[in-house]
């Protein structure tokens, strides 16, 4: 007999979400991960975050909100941030508890290939209530919130104006 497969653990809780997007952006990925590296300024030109203040100069809390009507805010902690390798990777507690990591890479063609993943479990009670039935409309939700992320920074780097 087969010993049983180890899982990851809450790999199979209603409430675990894994999310995971690559965006080909126009600019190289030093450039990128300069904007990417000023969370501050997200609100300029991905419309879903909404705010984002600082709280000491590794963590901040953010509130964000797409097509269903609800906010998320959430209380992200820098865990690492590494030029050299693109990669940039937060911790976060409050509505969503878990962390998201950004990774780039030159494309080939002078951009960058932006690899956005994700991996929390809800907090919010609503949404925690919701799992189950609602995890395509969640999904969905995050799928249009990560489309016009990927416009609005296109647009920054491409115009230099934001795209809010």
């Amino acid at each position: 007999m087969d010993p049983p497969r180890r899982t990851e653990p809450g790999r199979h809780r209603p409430t675990h979400f894994r999310f995971h997007s690559e965006w080909h952006l126009p600019a190289a990925p030093d450039r990128v991960f300069t904007v990417l590296a000023d969370a501050e300024h997200y609100p300029r030109w991905w419309p879903q975050v909404r705010s984002v203040t600082p709280e000491g100069p590794r963590a901040g809390t953010a509130r964000f909100r797409s097509v269903l009507p609800y906010d998320l805010v959430v209380r992200a902690t820098e865990r690492r941030r590494d030029p050299a390798t693109g990669i940039l990777e937060i911790g976060m507690t409050g509505d969503l508890d878990g962390w998201a990591r950004w990774t780039l890479r030159p494309d080939g063609t002078g951009g960058t290939l932006a690899r956005y993943d994700q991996e929390v479990d809800v907090r919010k009670p609503l949404m925690r209530r919701l799992a189950t039935p609602g995890r395509p409309l969640f999904r969905l939700n995050h799928a249009l919130m990560m489309r016009a992320g990927r416009r609005g920074l296109t647009r920054l780097l491409t115009t230099g104006r934001d795209a809010v």
